[in-house]
C-alpha cells in the first residue's frame, strides 16, 4: 500500500527520508513557504512535490515532522490551527524533543494519533541505514512500519507508551553528542601543550564504547571522591588554555553526588538512585 506524507521540513535528514519514501512509491509533499534556498534545493533533488501547508494537510495521510527540535511544538501547532482532526491519519513526531513536550504535542493534535520516533544515525544516504524507533498505538505504529518497508530506513517499536523514543533519543544523546565536545576540548587542550600525538595515541588504545560498560557505573561512584577534584583541576587546564571549562565544572559536580561513597560497594541500581539524590550516602542503613 503506498500513502501520500507530508514532509515537514525537508533538511539534510528529511529530504534523505523523503528520498526513501519516494523510492518506495509513496507521495511526498513539502512547504515551500518561508524555507530557505538550500531547502528548496534540497526537495527539489529529492523530488518532492511543493504544497501549500492547507493543500498538504488535506491531502496527507502522514505528516513526518523532522525539523529543528526547538520548532517542533510550533510545527505541531500550526498542523493542529490547519484542522487535521481525521483520527485516521498519523502525527510522526520524529524530532528530538524531550518526553514531556512529545506529550503537549499529542495533546494538541487530539484526537489525530501521534507515533513518537526518533533517528539514530546518519541520514540514509549511501547505503547508511539509520534506524527509526517508534513509540505509541500499535496500529498506528505498524502503519509507520509498513511506510517503511524495502527503504534503508530501518525501523523498531520499542513499545506503545508515548515519550519511549524521544528519551532513547536523548539520553543516546547525552552521552554521543557530549562526548564529541569533550574530545574537541580534550584535543584543544593537548593541542595547546605540544601533546596532542600522544593524546590521540592513548585514546587508539581504545575500542569499545563506555556507554555499553554499565558495570563501571558503580566503579565510578566509588572514586568519584578522588575524580571530582581532579575534573576540577582539567577545568583550569582547560581554561588555561583558553577552551570552555563549563563541562569539567559540571561532570565534577555530578561526580559530588557519589561523594558519601568513598570505596563503598554498590551495585548499578544503588549508584543510580545516589546519582539522583535519592539515597543517603552517610546513612549506612
Amino acid at each position: 500500500m503506498t500513502y501520500t506524507v507530508g514532509l515537514l521540513h525537508p533538511g539534510s535528514m528529511g529530504s534523505a527520508f523523503g528520498t526513501q519514501l519516494r523510492v518506495r512509491g509513496h507521495t511526498v509533499l513539502w512547504c515551500p513557504d518561508g524555507r530557505s534556498d538550500t531547502t528548496r534545493r534540497r526537495a527539489e533533488h529529492a523530488g518532492l512535490e511543493p504544497a501549500a501547508l492547507p493543500e498538504l494537510i488535506s491531502r496527507c495521510d502522514v505528516v513526518l515532522s523532522l525539523c529543528p527540535p526547538a520548532a517542533a511544538e510550533e510545527v505541531a501547532a500550526q498542523v493542529a490551527d490547519l484542522g487535521m482532526v481525521d483520527a485516521s491519519r498519523i502525527y510522526v513526531e520524529a524530532n528530538a524533543v524531550a518526553p514531556p513536550r512529545v506529550q503537549r504535542i499529542a495533546d494538541r493534535l487530539a484526537p489525530v494519533p501521534l507515533i513518537d520516533a526518533s533517528v539514530v544515525g546518519s541520514p540514509p544516504v549511501g547505503g547508511k541505514t539509520p534506524t527509526l524507533y517508534l513509540s505509541g498505538p500499535s496500529k498506528q505504529a505498524d502503519r509507520v512500519v509498513e511506510l517503511f518497508e524495502r527503504t534503508d530506513v530501518r525501523t523498531h517499536v520499542l513499545g506503545d507508551s508515548i515519550g519511549q523514543a524521544s528519551a532513547l533519543k536523548l539520553a543516546y544523546s547525552s552521552y554521543q553528542k557530549v562526548s564529541r565536545v569533550l574530545a574537541a576540548v580534550a584535543y584543544g587542550a593537548a593541542e595547546s601543550y605540544g601533546v596532542a600525538d600522544e593524546l590521540l595515541v592513548i585514546a587508539a588504545k581504545r575500542a569499545r564504547s563506555y556507554l555499553v560498560e554499565t558495570d563501571y557505573i558503580p566503579k565510578t561512584a566509588s572514586r568519584a571522591w578522588r575524580w571530582g577534584p581532579e575534573l576540577e583541576d582539567a577545568a583550569a587546564l582547560l581554561a588555561d588554555a583558553g577552551l570552555p571549562d563549563s563541562l569539567m565544572h559540571a561532570a565534577a559536580a555530578t561526580l559530588a553526588r557519589w561523594d558519601g561513597n568513598r570505596d563503598e560497594p554498590l551495585d548499578i541500581a544503588e549508584a543510580l538512585e545516589a546519582l539522583r539524590g535519592e539515597r543517603d550516602l552517610d546513612d549506612p542503613s
